[in-house]
């Protein structure tokens, strides 16, 4: 159920709106939608100036629900970063508006997949176009200009997320004014890939995939999402994390010894639990493109390999995080970041935040990690006059 009441720091009920778009986008793999929506979410209020305005970009499984509560029934768990968003958290809304979008190519109600296709009146499914980041970060300014805003005071990001930052940065450099890239990458190892690739091939040859027009068999590729899922989020952990969570604890205490590979250990137990229950929420066709447009991310590409000298056309100041157990994104790859920023000229902050949570902690609220946060927003909203 809705909390009847709600914290003093939440932004309480909210509602995801919806701006249509009739003029083509053209995208990075040479097709173009004709017309296409975003589904978002702000908070806090726009100043006179538009100059307090703060853009979140989601991560691979994320959505533009990123703070507060809905309405209806059963709506008891808030936005996925509700932890660092509201009045007095650091982001704060009494000084900051905040917006957030469901990327194009997702399952929450912006165009993608899962959306009718105007040619065939049929789910798009497989035939949905590859999106790529620098396509988000195209589609993102035009909702800006839809909600009166020039140039952001910030793109923040975790994961995927901070990928989109440093890709506003490049993009559209006179636009921002600051980029916080979390828990990310300059571009997917090979290792990050072959995860991907795995994932894929789980959903890709389950039997209900039907070759991704699965909606016109009326049926879901549920195991092999599942199992995306499952391979994914092991890859969010830390062996640290999962040894204090889980340890070697079996659900009876003792092995069966039965040929039936039930789950006997509590981190089977956990990871199947994940796995269900992502399937009850997320796209098959969607995962599959989310994790080509992570695969494809590699701004240096268009700069002779050279990421200082992508960086080098930027605006913006930089705050980059990483963390210490974050093995998917390890630190070493944000201080590549960091070092072709450095390189490149741009005002550039680093910290590496100790925790045991892995790739995931940049979701969670870790004491160190929300007061990083806290003192380089603060900066940002006296620069904007909306401090307190």
């Amino acid at each position: 159920m809705m909390p009847s009441t709600f914290p003093p720091d939440s932004v309480g009920l909210v509602s995801p709106q919806v701006a249509h778009f009739a003029e083509p986008l053209a995208l990075d793999c040479g097709r173009s939608l004709a017309d296409y929506q975003l589904v978002y979410e702000t908070y806090g209020t726009l100043n006179s100036a538009s100059s307090n305005a703060v853009l979140i970009c989601h991560a691979l499984s994320g959505d533009h629900h990123v703070a507060g509560y809905y309405q209806e029934s059963g709506s008891d768990k808030p936005g996925w970063w509700d932890n660092c968003i509201g009045p007095g958290k650091p982001l704060d809304t009494r000084h900051f508006f905040v917006v957030c979008c469901n990327n194009l190519g997702g399952c929450k109600g912006s165009t993608g997949p899962t959306s009718i296709n105007p040619d065939t009146r049929k789910p798009y499914g497989p035939d949905f176009p590859i999106v790529t980041v620098k396509d988000w970060v195209h589609s993102q300014a035009r909702l800006a200009d839809r909600l009166g805003i020039r140039q952001w005071a910030a793109v923040i990001g975790g994961s995927l997320g901070g990928m989109q930052a440093m890709q506003w940065a490049i993009t559209f450099p006179e636009r921002l004014r600051h980029a916080l890239v979390i828990a990310a990458a300059p571009r997917l190892s090979a290792q990050n890939i072959a995860f991907n690739e795995v994932a894929r091939q789980a959903i890709l040859t389950d039997p209900d995939f039907h070759h991704g027009h699965y909606y016109e068999f009326g049926v879901v590729p549920r195991r092999g999402l599942m199992i995306a899922r499952m391979l994914g989020h092991i890859t969010y952990l830390s062996d640290e994390g999962m040894r204090t969570k889980f340890g070697r604890e079996m659900r009876e205490g003792t092995p069966n010894f039965h040929f039936n590979f039930d789950s006997e250990f509590q981190v089977e137990s956990y990871l199947r639990h994940q796995g269900r229950a992502f399937v009850d929420r997320f796209d098959a066709n969607t995962y599959l493109l989310i994790t080509k447009t992570l695969d494809y991310f590699d701004p240096a590409a268009d700069f002779a390999e050279d990421l200082s000298a992508a960086f080098a056309q930027t605006q913006a100041r930089f705050l980059v995080v990483s963390f210490t157990t974050d093995w998917r994104f390890a630190p070493a790859r944000s201080r590549e970041i960091v070092r072709a920023l450095v390189r490149a000229g741009r005002e550039t902050s680093y910290a590496e935040v100790p925790s045991e949570h892995g790739h995931d902690t940049f979701l969670m609220p870790i004491p160190l990690y929300h007061d990083i946060l806290r003192g380089y927003l603060a900066r940002i909203a006296q620069e904007t006059g909306d401090a307190a």
